[in-house]
């Protein structure tokens, strides 16, 4: 059976290092804030969806009373020659009435038009709409008010027919828009049924004669609803949070492939592991373990993560069904399944692959390592170290005599030598996060502060010095404003 996998044609896999800020900005404000922007466009866009879908249902009923009206208009209108015509068209406006139970229109759903009281009947529309047929009319005054009227009715249906179009262009667009990102709730996966071949048992008499019959994975599929498939409900993505699986689930990654009786098990004592949010997790392991060189680990983690994912996607029974199919001998599904690992497998250890080269390539340029490192940001100043010292009776330099003496002794030192270099030397060396909270006591402590720069100008370095920092200043103002 073949599977279309050009979904994951437009699937970008990276990570963070490759955003750019600027200096005076911190990086993980930056990224919580843009992934809160993507968070909110996408809920606006999904929003704005629902509500055009829900005003087109709204004005398919509209259509479809004025069309009634008009045809029961266009019936009498031979009537209308001899008879009154408001009282044929009184007529005609009762024949058009529907029943009392397709007179509300539809439900809103949450969130459309919530801050506006519930549309009106259809009854009470169509009387809105006959109200302003008969003030134009009574504007215009015709000669043959029956046929004015339909004509007049005639435009209002246009009007409204020349709407729905512009909400279905709108909706066109916005649904493009909405394809174009990829996210978990627009992935699916084909692995639904398989097709086999069995031959009826001949009788005596009878000639033999085979049966060919599609067997459904999922019992639950219909080909004429193939939707009804698909699971009810699904959990919203919280684009706030890093994916990471849980303490179970990276158990769960740790079994074997070809153990399909302990994985079978695992899944028994531990159900919850069948959410999406789990199998994105066990991907990750797999990505994680690529770029650290562990093809075997990524191989097996892509076949534990796409196992829960054809478990949840098969419905109710999709655990006892997939077990069953994928141990079965010669059993197509396995084909199916083996070639959807391999290829996911495949696309992440290629883009691990150009990841590590250009992590390798930004190592040469001296660029590959992240650090936290002290500077002046603005010329002409520089940063004083100031210790406080042992003994003081002011509170301040107390709390800062407190925080001093917590930090490592190559801290200590680095610190003691009024060298900015040094500590930065000693920074260079921890971690980003370690880093972050020394630079943070040490602002607490009041230790470094930011000072003018002296600088000697009779002398030939301090002239030379002068000089440089003006030709900073000139390409920090030609970076903020090229023009």
């Amino acid at each position: 059976m073949p599977v279309d996998y050009s979904k994951w044609d437009a699937l970008e896999l990276s990570d963070d290092s490759d955003i750019e800020v600027h200096p005076n900005v911190d990086k993980r404000s930056f990224i919580r804030a843009k992934q809160n922007q993507i968070h909110m466009e996408r809920q606006q866009r999904k929003l704005q969806i629902e509500t055009l879908k829900y005003e087109r249902q709204v004005n398919d009923g509209l259509i479809k009373r004025i069309s009634n009206l008009l045809n029961a208009l266009k019936a009498h209108a031979a009537d209308a020659e001899t008879r009154n015509p408001g009282e044929v068209a009184f007529q005609a406006v009762m024949e058009s009435v529907g029943s009392p139970e397709e007179d509300k229109p539809p439900a809103r759903p949450e969130g459309v038009h919530a801050q506006e009281e519930q549309p009106p009947s259809y009854t009470k529309m169509m009387a809105t709409l006959l109200d302003q047929v008969n003030k134009e009319l009574d504007q215009k005054k015709p000669e043959n008010r029956y046929n004015a009227m339909m004509e007049e009715i005639g435009v209002h249906l246009k009007k409204v027919q020349d709407l729905q179009q512009d909400l279905l262009k709108k909706l066109a667009e916005l649904e493009k828009e909405e394809s174009r990102k990829i996210t978990s709730e627009s992935i699916h996966t084909g692995f639904n049924s398989s097709h086999i071949s069995k031959s009826t048992p001949s009788t005596s008499g009878s000639k033999k004669a085979d049966d060919t019959k599609v067997e459904l994975l999922n019992p639950n599929f219909s080909l004429s609803k193939p939707d009804e498939s698909k699971p009810s409900t699904t959990e919203d993505d919280d684009d706030d949070k890093e994916i990471e699986a849980s303490p179970d689930a990276k158990k769960f990654a740790q079994i074997k492939p070809t153990d399909y009786r302990e994985s079978h098990a695992f899944i028994g004592s531990h159900p919850h592991i069948l959410s999406e949010k789990e199998t994105d997790g066990i991907l990750v392991m797999a990505f994680d373990a690529q770029l650290e060189g562990k093809d075997d680990f990524a191989r097996q983690c892509v076949h534990q993560a796409l196992l829960l994912q054809y478990c949840r996607a098969l419905g109710k029974d999709g655990v006892a069904l997939f077990f069953k199919r994928i141990t079965t001998k010669g059993h197509q599904a396995q084909d199916v399944f083996y070639k959807d690992v391999q290829d996911t497998y495949y696309r992440i250890k290629n883009r691990a692959a150009e990841i590590n080269a250009q992590r390798a390539a930004e190592g040469e340029s001296g660029g590959g390592v992240e650090q936290i490192q002290l500077h002046a940001v603005e010329p002409g100043t520089e940063i004083k170290i100031k210790i406080p010292p042992e003994k003081s009776e002011d509170e301040a330099e107390k709390r800062g005599r407190e925080i001093f003496n917590g930090f490592s002794q190559d801290m200590q030192k680095a610190l003691e030598s009024g060298s900015l270099d040094k500590v930065n030397e000693v920074l260079g060396k921890m971690k980003v996060e370690d880093a972050e909270e020394v630079v943070g006591l040490l602002g607490e402590a009041g230790i470094l502060s930011v000072e003018e720069q002296i600088i000697d100008a009779t002398t030939e370095e301090g002239q030379k010095h002068l000089k440089e920092m003006e030709e900073q200043a000139a390409l920090e103002s030609y970076a903020d404003d090229p023009e």
